[in-house]
């Protein structure tokens, strides 16, 4: 059978969230191991998986390569694949490219909503693009095989990532801006320049990613699939449901506003709704694919077509983007 991946997760592990994964079939997961961390604040932050891969070993292990998504689909376990949300923890030193991805990280975001020395973030009023630092640093992830993600990263930026990668790159969390108008979410020329070079994108669960926000519908949801697949290929998405399950609304102050500034951002929420938006009732936790499957047949999606949706497409994508080069 064909794997169920999400591309993303920033949860507040536990064993209950853990245990979900299990009854929800989730063969692998991306999870986010770094907004704004430092080098070493990161390090400490895969201590922190290592006790929960230690005390959970029937439910969890550490992934590092495709192999890992079919091993875990054969024991009944999920597969942890490291990634940052900024490359905050390679600090300036194009090195700890190579030494991140020995520690077992597959992914990087090259910005995080900000400018950062690689790339732009989307909410900065002008994008420079990538810079001669991140032209660099992509050439060193396409070496060593840690997947460019480009999910919170502006539109000319994330356009020429996609020219400049010789591997595939990634939006693993988003939707179409033009369903849902969030700054996140990406126009329709970002994601044609991203499919066509190969590369994948995750459609995003997270309520401000949506039309309706917590108020969307399931059909909404999957007629918006059936869309962008029809425009782009149903070959280069999957899902990467940005699911923050049992956070505190308190990370969210860590998330948006990191050390970078004194005031509160609120970004995608609202000076009245700082926190955490509650989830649409269809996927609330990792028990709920099986809906998110269901709504794309109903939408005229076949067996095949599902199945790669739900996880086909990103173990393709895992099996060529891991591996290093040379």
């Amino acid at each position: 059978m064909t794997p169920r991946i999400d591309a993303l997760q920033y949860a507040n592990w536990s064993e209950k969230v853990f245990r979900q994964m299990r009854e929800g079939r989730v063969d692998a997961v991306h999870v986010t191991i770094a907004y704004h961390e430092t080098f070493r604040e990161t390090v400490r932050n895969v201590e922190r998986w290592n006790r929960w891969f230690e005390r959970h070993p029937d439910l969890i292990f550490h992934g590092k390569w495709a192999s890992d998504v079919a091993r875990a689909r054969a024991e009944g376990r999920t597969a942890i694949f490291f990634g940052f949300q900024n490359p905050g923890p390679i600090e300036d030193d194009i090195g700890l490219v190579e030494v991140w991805h020995a520690l077992g990280a597959r992914f990087m975001q090259l910005s995080y909503n900000n400018q950062s020395l690689l790339a732009t973030g989307c909410y900065e009023a002008e994008d420079a693009g990538i810079t001669r630092m991140g032209r660099a640093v992509i050439a060193e992830m396409n070496r060593v095989g840690m997947v460019v993600d480009m999910s919170h990263s502006a539109d000319r930026s994330t356009i020429e990532a996609a020219e400049i990668s010789t591997r595939p790159i990634a939006i693993t969390h988003a939707n179409p801006h033009d369903w849902a108008p969030a700054l996140r979410n990406k126009k329709a020329d970002v994601i044609r320049a991203v499919t066509q070079a190969g590369g994948m994108m995750g459609f995003s669960l997270y309520p401000h990613h949506l039309r309706d926000k917590s108020d969307c519908t399931l059909e909404s949801f999957c007629e918006m699939v059936a869309r962008t697949a029809e425009t782009h290929g149903v070959h280069q998405f999957g899902i990467g449901s940005d699911l923050c399950q049992d956070q505190p609304d308190s990370v969210v102050e860590w998330m948006r506003t990191g050390r970078w500034t004194k005031d509160i951002d609120h970004g995608e929420g609202s000076a009245d709704a700082p926190g955490f938006p509650p989830q649409p009732p269809w996927f609330r936790d990792n028990r709920d694919f099986d809906n998110i499957a269901d709504g794309l047949r109903r939408v005229g999606f076949d067996e095949a077509e599902v199945a790669a949706l739900m996880g086909g497409n990103w173990f393709r994508f895992f099996e060529e983007s891991f591996e290093p080069r040379g």
